[in-house]
Order: C-alpha cells, then structure tokens, then sequence
C-alpha cells in the first residue's frame, strides 16, 4: 500500500484510542498531557500526529467533540436550510470538491439479488481504518468499515448481493481510496449504486446533499426527506445504508447535541465529524466533500464511475 496512506490509517488507530478515552473520562475533561501518558505517547507526538491527520491541534479537535459545539451546528443547519429554502436553493454550500452522483437499481434488479452481475471488491486502509469497497460497472455499491475480520466482512457483502459473481481486487480498492481520500485536495468524482427502498433511496439522497462539516438531526432530516414525522422510518433507512462515508449517515446525530451510534463505531462517528468539521473551517484550502448531482450516462468500470477528475482519461 502507499506510505502514505498506510501512515494515515496507524494515526487514525491511534486518534481512535484518544477519542475512546476522552469519552470514557469525559466528565475529567482531560488534557493534552493527559491523554498522551493514557496512550504512552509524548504531548508532543500526539500534537504532531494530530497536526498530521486532522490538520488542527488536539485541543482544537476535542472541542469539535463537545455537545456544545454540536448543538451550534445543527442551530447553523437549521438556519441554513430555512435559507435555502427561501431562496428556492437546492444546495446550501458549493465548497465540496468530491462530487457524488447516484442512481438507484430497478425493483427487478433488485429482486434478482445480482444475477447476471459481477462485483469486484477489496479491502483497502483509508484515513478511518480499514474497509471494504465493492462495485460494479455502474459505480459503487458497497463501503463498509472493517468492524469484524475480513471473512466476515465480506460474506456481509455477499449476503447483499447473493446471486452475483465476485471478483476480488484490491489493488484497485487502494486506488479507489485514494480517489475518495486523496492525499493532497482535487475534484473528484463518485457514482453509486443506490439498493433501497424508494423512501429509503430519497433519505440517502437527503444525506448527500448535506453541507460537508455540518451536522444534521433525525427530524432535520425527516423534513429534508419529504416527511416530517417519519422520524423513526429515517433511523430505519439509515441502518439500511451500506455505503459508508460517501453517503454520510454519520453527520445524523440527536438533538441533544449526543452523536449517537453508527453501524462502523460511534468513536469512528466521533473522529468523522471533527474530522470534516477541521477540513470545513479551514477558509485556505479546499476541502474534500460531497454535494450530489444528477447523474450523468452511466459510465464502464469504477475507475471512470470513481476516478479523480484531474484530466486523466477513463481506465
């Protein structure tokens, strides 16, 4: 794998720790010092990889972890959105520099469970550890955190899909991540493969179109979606989602300012959200997000539905 890319993924097992600690011991409200001695690292080399991964200070990072902070932004989404909607926007934010289009299977494709269909898949590490991507010709179907071995992880996939032909690759997952993860900040773009129910497909839809570094409520979300008291059909639909990251049902937390569950780790939720929130606040640079378009012509293969969009020719 990439050097670079293999470091990223060891900061974040060890920014996973820190986070672990500080919500065990959040009442302490520990310090720098802290929770480098917990980890049995210097307060200089946890300052440094924090510099590194999340490109702002420890302290700078915890604070993105905080209640407060939490219920401030869904209070901006909640005015951005009344913004949006009274300007007849579809969008609130044209920061994002990862474009992702979507396109959902027929009901008989569906039923089919993906026969006459071949996916590839792979693990790769990416800045959030380990995961599983999978895809078809069409784009994406698949991104998963690895939670469990990698065995198990893929018989998840299989089980989504049970009726198609798998092809492992994971040379070409690494090349994926780092499309979806680039090293340095480019435009990109993703296409998925939406597999849901039709209310469930206009909630992930609803998810895409949130402003990268935002976050945003359960009854946000279920007004976003066309259906105010559907609430709990929205946390159903969320379960249902087997696309991590690209369709963020991690920016979905509570109205108490508590960032609630998430299928691949709530600490994984955790360092997710400060770390878009980081990359969002930084007015220098880009920072690499996602906004949905409509989609375009399916194109052929993941590295023309995935590819970064820096000029290259599809391949």
């Amino acid at each position: 794998m990439p050097p670079e890319t293999d470091a990223r993924t060891r900061q974040y097992a060890l920014v996973a720790r820190a986070i672990a600690y500080i919500r065990e011991n959040a009442r302490q409200q520990p310090g720098l010092d802290r929770i480098a001695a917990a980890l049995h690292v210097s307060p200089f080399h946890l300052q440094r990889l924090f510099a590194e991964w999340a490109g702002i200070s420890p302290k700078r990072f915890l604070q993105y972890l905080t209640k407060e902070y939490a219920k401030a932004q869904l209070r901006a989404s909640r005015d951005m959105l009344s913004v949006s909607e009274s300007a007849g926007l579809s969008s609130t934010s044209r920061l994002h520099d990862l474009m992702v289009s979507c396109e959902a299977m027929t009901p008989g494709e569906i039923k089919a469970g993906g026969r006459d269909l071949e996916i590839a898949y792979g693990f790769a590490c990416s800045p959030f550890g380990e995961a599983i991507i999978g895809w078809t010709g069409r784009g994406i179907c698949h991104f998963a955190f690895s939670v469990a071995a990698q065995d198990a992880m893929t018989a998840e996939l299989v089980a989504c899909w049970p009726n198609a032909r798998f092809r492992r690759d994971d040379a070409q997952t690494r090349r994926v991540v780092q499309d979806i993860f680039p090293a340095r900040p480019g435009r990109g773009r993703v296409h998925l493969v939406l597999r849901g129910t039709n209310f469930q497909i206009k909630v992930w839809e609803a998810l895409i179109h949130t402003e990268f570094g935002r976050v945003i409520s359960y009854q946000q979300l279920a007004e976003r979606s066309g259906c105010p008291r559907a609430q709990r059909a929205v946390g159903t639909a969320l379960a249902a989602n087997h696309i991590a990251f690209l369709i963020p049902c991690h920016r979905v937390i509570r109205e108490s300012g508590d960032t609630g569950d998430y299928r691949w780790g709530a600490d994984r939720k955790r360092a997710l959200l400060a770390w878009e929130a980081a990359r969002a606040d930084r007015p220098c640079e880009p920072s690499p997000a996602i906004q949905r378009t409509r989609p375009a012509e399916p194109e052929t293969g993941v590295r023309a539905a995935a590819r970064a969009d820096r000029g290259d020719e599809p391949g």
